[in-house]
């Protein structure tokens, strides 16, 4: 997992850094204009609907089909809730919670603070996500502050993809590609599977654990940012290994991956309401 908070702030002072977030501006996307045709229109992908958590970065997704009435969710990690890494095989759904988010605009500036009543769903099993239910509604975020929420693509994103990491911690963006798909990857006592690895660009530190990972075309939430190899190690804590159909193992030092979240809405039904039971819905249960 990325280093939490305090040990990240120690890397990045002894690596001459200092405490102070990097900031980045938003993005602003080119338009590209064929011949004869209509212009190709990118999305913009900027710090709006991330937010921050205390230890952690995060956003404010809706589903496909989510309405503007419904209770607004949070994605980030389920290395990052405020009770503790889940164990192997433990999966946490329904459970109360008073966590508090930073929402941010589009130029990465704090606006509001968010909060959770529950924590609808959490794991590090296959998976590293959590996903907290607010006390407010998508139009209500709408109406007072113009913020709209991040949609989750419920496809499987294609390798090469142009993709932001947007970290609402740090208001750092980091741009890169989808390197590929990694059948198992294991760290520590957790494995999760069909992970993705970026290629070498994104280079995501501590404290962007949880930051959505955003296609730059649709700006379209393809995974969730939780991990990378620190320093070459093999399969331990905050050095995962790549391991294939065979068992072969593969250490790539310095390179980040995320966890692929368009399984996810299948779970979910009217009112944005977790269903563990329906028809598709794939991910780890209690």
């Amino acid at each position: 997992m990325q280093k939490p908070l305090l040990a990240a702030l120690t890397a990045l002072a002894i690596a001459g850094l200092g405490a102070t977030p990097a900031i980045a501006a938003p993005h602003t996307a080119a338009k590209t204009t064929a011949p004869h045709s209509t212009p190709a229109v990118k999305a913009t992908v900027d710090f709006a609907g991330t937010v921050s958590l205390s230890n952690c970065s995060g956003s404010v997704i809706r589903f496909p089909g989510s309405v503007d009435t419904d209770p607004a969710l949070v994605l980030s990690n389920g290395h990052c809730l405020e009770t503790g890494f889940p164990a192997p095989g433990q999966v946490v759904t329904g459970q109360s919670s008073s966590r508090s988010f930073g929402l941010l605009n589009s130029a990465g500036t704090r606006v509001a603070t968010l909060r959770a009543n529950q924590i609808v769903y959490a794991t590090m099993t296959d998976t590293d996500v959590s996903i907290y239910r607010t006390t407010t509604t998508y139009a209500a975020i709408k109406s007072s502050y113009g913020i709209s929420p991040l949609t989750v693509q419920d496809t499987h994103p294609t390798a090469g993809t142009a993709i932001k990491v947007v970290s609402g911690y740090w208001k750092r963006i980091y741009s890169c590609n989808i390197d590929g798909f990694v059948y198992r990857l294991k760290e520590g006592s957790w494995t999760w599977k069909d992970s993705v690895r970026y290629t070498s660009a994104c280079n995501t530190i501590g404290g962007t654990s949880g930051s959505p990972v955003v296609d730059a075309a649709t700006g379209k939430v393809v995974a969730v940012n939780n991990t990378g190899n620190e320093d070459g190690e093999r399969c331990t804590d905050n050095n995962p290994c790549e391991v294939d159909a065979n068992g072969t193992v593969t250490v790539r030092q310095g390179i980040n991956y995320g966890q692929q979240i368009y399984n996810i809405p299948a779970c979910f039904t009217t009112g944005n309401r977790l269903n563990l039971a329906a028809a598709g819905c794939t991910l780890p249960k209690p």
